[in-house]
């Protein structure tokens, strides 16, 4: 990557609304119905809605996948000179955002340009992206001492990148689900993409482009998957797949660049040559899905204590950037170089682990509510036009 990963603007990482990462919910069967008794018997109401609960397996992947994102953020500042803590934070980037978008997909099946589906894109997403887009510039601007930092909705900063990302992939879900053979076209748009530095910033289209087939996968994946990925055999390979990933990223954290990991630049605006671009899309995608399978096996299916977290964590997303670029703004880590160290790594990890997961708490999203699930029926037709 052309940028140091701790530069506000175009830094990977996290994230969800209710748009943007849909209610994951699974109907109940409704009991009761018309009455077939006596053709005299009179009619009985209609059956309520089916009752709805959330699927505690996504919600911890959610969660744990915030969690990561968080951590991963917080080691940039600190990592310099660690070989250990570079490696892994080059399997963490590997995996954690391919996880969420692949998850991200697969709660995007329904997405059809209905009136309803458009009402929840706009206020879960188009929304949140405009508020906080403008937060993190004004932030940078002010707090970060860069005073000549626009305010564009062209140009994503830091965390806003994935919500202008998703509204992209779920306006063309239909064109995903129509074509015969999606996921070659999807992987053909990121190695073309890799090796075409001329797509430029706007919209941040390269990493749009790259991380593409991952949602397209998670279009495609079925419930049945899941169970599949969540069989005991599939989480006892995971253990020596995560363990060679491991080694590998040590091996290979002094000599390989970051930008391979952030998907944000194409291979010549990283000093490499062109057909590099389209070995290392493919390689990443690769390793990505070995590891975000090891990843889902891995996730508790019952409820767990932080399960409830699972709902907030387009809180802890959007939030998390703010203390992350305010202490680095602020010359916190400069002034405690014993963070930097193997006591202040573990700090620094417990530490971005607990703050994310306080922001992911029901009060926190309550408060947030009007960023993050805005109530805007008052810019919508109550019954739409049909042509």
């Amino acid at each position: 990557m052309s940028k140091a990963p701790s530069e506000i603007h175009r830094a990977p990482i996290t994230p969800e609304s209710r748009e943007s990462e849909p209610r994951h919910e699974q109907v109940l069967t409704a009991a009761g119905g018309p009455s077939t008794a006596s053709v005299t018997a009179p009619a009985r109401t209609s059956a309520p809605a089916p009752a709805k609960r959330r699927d505690a397996y996504f919600d911890n992947v959610k969660y744990l996948a915030i969690v990561l994102v968080a951590v991963a953020h917080a080691w940039e500042p600190v990592m310099e000179g660690s070989r250990t803590t570079r490696a892994l934070y080059m399997v963490v980037y590997t995996f954690h955002m391919p996880a969420f978008i692949l998850v991200s997909g697969y709660f995007s099946r329904s997405f059809d340009m209905s009136s309803p589906k458009v009402k929840r894109l706009v206020t879960g997403v188009v929304v949140p992206y405009v508020i906080f887009e403008t937060a993190y510039s004004l932030f940078r601007r002010y707090v970060g001492g860069v005073e000549d930092t626009p305010i564009t909705l062209l140009d994503p900063l830091y965390l806003t990148w994935f919500l202008i990302a998703l509204f992209i992939w779920r306006v063309t879900t239909p064109l995903w689900q129509s074509l015969r053979h999606p996921m070659p076209v999807a992987l053909t748009i990121a190695v073309l993409a890799s090796v075409t530095p001329e797509i430029g910033d706007d919209l941040d289209l390269q990493r749009v482009c790259q991380l593409l087939p991952f949602f397209v996968l998670g279009l495609l994946m079925k419930p049945e998957h899941f169970q599949l990925i969540r069989r005991r055999e599939v989480r006892m390979a995971a253990v020596p797949v995560a363990v060679g990933a491991l080694l590998f990223a040590y091996w290979a954290a002094p000599h390989m660049r970051l930008g391979w990991f952030y998907r944000s630049n194409a291979a010549q605006e990283m000093d490499a040559p062109w057909w590099s671009g389209a070995v290392m899309s493919l390689a990443m995608f690769g390793c990505a899905l070995l590891l975000t399978i090891a990843f889902l096996a891995w996730v508790p299916r019952r409820p767990m204590w932080f399960t409830v977290l699972g709902a907030g964590t387009i809180c802890g997303y959007l939030l998390h950037g703010f203390l992350v670029k305010g202490a680095e703004y602020s010359g916190l880590f400069d002034r405690y170089e014993w963070l930097s160290g193997p006591v202040g790594l573990v700090v620094v990890t417990l530490s971005a682990a607990a703050v994310v997961s306080l922001l992911c708490t029901p009060p926190v999203r309550r408060a947030l509510r009007f960023a993050t699930e805005p109530d805007m029926d008052w810019a919508f037709r109550r019954n739409p036009v049909r042509r």
